[in-house]
This record gives structure tokens, sequence and C-alpha cells, in this order.
């Protein structure tokens, strides 16, 4: 008798332990809010159509795992080492056109990974599709009677019309391998040669962030910040100083973890998974300026914050004397997968848009209202 009660008891303590940890784990994703989500009514229903799932952050905590302190079990064991001065700028000269020739494909030019960082990360070597080309050399020309804006040298518009592309034929895939769009999928233009991360984090609104910081880091700024959904700063500086975003309570806060890291581009690109955990389009939105479509250039945004919500990068921009634009469009979605360049249709690539347009049309998503257009400060 007096061996079974304690069985009970054991049993009983076991539970509660169990309940703890389950209440542990509700509340650290509760602080979490959707960033993108797959469109309610997607033109093309079936397997060809990305596949809807769970909530941004509460997906990305169970890819990562999330630990009772809200820290991504991803990042726990960051690489130790002493903190290091920033790098010096590097040079954002548009790569030559041959760098990215197909026959090179097995090597990055250093003058390429300087303006591209993660292309000379020994870390991400085998994590992104190879490049071959870029989004101008691939996409040379607009529509006809559009001509191409003109762009400051080393501005992030400038930045993007170079992004560097995988080969003509590539799928689009989710962070864990799968297919979510074929090769053929007439929305498909283009696939980013940039990786995805082995989480479900590098999603719509994350994506927008990842190359704008990508931009930044390629011309020396280590003065990195983005915003949580919950408000904080997350900046770079503190990250390098072993400190991690947790959940207290209501309240998300930073806490010392683990050792100083290097400054260098793995720690940046393990910054950024931190980011994506915590970030979604309503902090994007508030975080960036609003701009006139008649003003619209390549690295301004669409981006709709919600539960759900999205948000579409604009890549490049084109013009006719009409007043209408041409834009290449580019995107990350539910579950986090490779950046994409869209398309409209079969028969096009560049979205053209008028000046009396109420919204932006693209595919997977509602309109987005020209009131949602976005524009990063740094730019």
């Amino acid at each position: 008798m007096r061996s079974r009660g304690l069985l009970a008891l054991r049993f009983l303590l076991a539970a509660r332990s169990s309940r703890l940890a389950l209440g542990s784990l509700l509340g650290s994703l509760a602080l979490c809010v959707t960033a993108c989500d797959a469109s309610p009514s997607p033109p093309e229903p079936g397997p060809s159509s990305p596949t809807p799932i769970a909530a941004h952050p509460a997906s990305s905590a169970a890819a990562a795992g999330i630990t009772s302190d809200a820290r991504p079990a991803l990042h726990a064991a960051d690489p130790p080492g002493p903190e290091h001065a920033a790098a010096p700028a590097a040079s954002l000269a548009t790569p030559p056109s041959s760098a990215l020739a197909p026959a090179a494909t097995s090597a990055t030019s250093a003058e390429t990974a300087a303006s591209y960082p993660w292309l000379g990360d020994p870390s991400l070597a085998a994590a992104a599709p190879p490049p071959v080309d870029t989004l101008l050399a691939r996409f040379p020309s607009p529509p006809p009677g559009f001509t191409r804006v003109d762009l400051a040298g080393g501005s992030f518009g400038a930045w993007l019309r170079h992004l560097p592309l995988a080969a003509p034929g590539t799928p689009v895939l989710r962070h864990s391998g799968g297919v979510i769009l074929p090769p053929d999928h007439r929305n498909l233009a283009a696939v980013v040669a940039i990786d995805i991360g082995q989480a479900d984090l590098q999603q719509c609104a994350d994506a927008i962030i990842r190359l704008h910081a990508e931009w930044r880091w390629a011309r020396g700024d280590r003065d990195l910040s983005y915003r949580a959904g919950a408000g904080i700063e997350l900046p770079f500086d503190r990250w390098v100083r072993g400190e991690r975003p947790v959940q207290r309570g209501e309240a998300l806060v930073w806490e010392p973890k683990t050792r100083s890291s290097p400054k260098d581009h793995p720690t940046f690109r393990g910054w950024l998974d931190g980011v994506f955990m915590w970030a979604n389009t309503g902090a994007l939105a508030q975080q960036a300026q609003p701009v006139a479509v008649e003003q619209i250039a390549p690295g301004d945004f669409v981006v709709q914050p919600g539960t759900p919500g999205h948000a579409v990068l604009v890549v490049d921009v084109a013009r006719a004397s009409d007043g209408r634009a041409a834009l290449l469009l580019a995107q990350s979605f539910m579950p986090a997968q490779n950046v994409h360049v869209l398309r409209p249709s079969v028969d096009a690539t560049w979205f053209v848009v008028s000046p009396d347009d109420q919204a932006l049309v693209t595919p997977f998503w509602k309109p987005f209202p020209w009131r949602w257009l976005r524009r990063f400060e740094q730019g």
C-alpha cells in the first residue's frame, strides 16, 4: 500500500512538472505575432501553391526549439570569441558580368562576395543555390515603352538590381528541403542565390530585413538594429556581447546568455535568425517610412501588418512617359523558403502599375493598398 502511495505521489509530481513546462512554452509563444501567412485564396490551389501552415513565430519556435526562457535553441552554442572591431567598408561597385557567369558557379569572385557577403561566408557555402547571373542580366529589358530608373551608386536599390540569381529551372524550396514552387510555376520568375536557414524563420518580412541587412553589412555598417514585434530594438552589438532577447512575463528583454562573439558574418547571420524570431510585419511597417506610389523605387516594399500579414519587396523599377511604372518583385513566404522573383503571369515578368491603381496586385496574396508602401531610412 505504501509503495502504491509513493508511486501515485511521483506520478502527480511528474504531471505537475509537465504542466509547468507546457505553461512556460505557451507563455513564450504568446509574445510572438504572425509575420506572414499563405493567401486565403491563392490563384492556383493545389500542390504548386504555397502550403499554409501555422503562424510564423510559433512555427519558428517549434522548428528552432524554444527553451524555458524563450531563447531559440538554434543559438544555444554561439561561437565564443573576443569582440572584434568593425570591418572596413567594402566596395559596392557593380560586380562584373563575368563574375557570375555559368562557368564560374563553383567559385564566387572576391568582388562579388564583397558586395553580397553571404557568398563569401564559408559557413553558408552549401546552404544556398550557386549564383550564375544577376537580376539585371536575367531580365535586361523592361516592357516596351519603359526605361529603368537611374539609381545612386551604392544605394540599396542599385544593390538589389544586381542580386545574384540561381540557375534558371531552380525550384523554390522550403527550409526543410521540400518543393514549394516547381521551376515551371506560372508565377515564378527566378530564385535568388541566398540561403534560407535551417529553421522556419526567414519568411516574408524576414527576407526583406535579410536583404537590407546584407546590403548594410556589405558597405561596412555594423551599427545594425531591427525592431521586434514587442517594440524593442534588436541591435547586433548586444548579440555580439553575448546577450539574447528573452521573454519575461509579457515583456521581451535582453539578458546575458553566452560569451562574446566576433563581429564576423557567421555571427551576423546568427543574429539575423534571432531578429527573425521576434520581428513581424507590424514591426517592419513601423520601422520604415511611408512612400507615395509616384515615388516608388527599388528597395521599397509593400507590407500588410496583421495575423496573417505579408510583405513583398520591389527589386527594380522602370518607368513610362505616361506615369506608369513596371516593377520586379521578390518575396519569401510561409513556411520559410527561397527568396524568389515573382511574375504576374506566364507571359510577363514585370508588374505594370498605373497612377490610378488603388493597390498592387501580386500572386498568392490579396491586393496591397498603396498606403502600405514603405521605405527604409537607410536605403
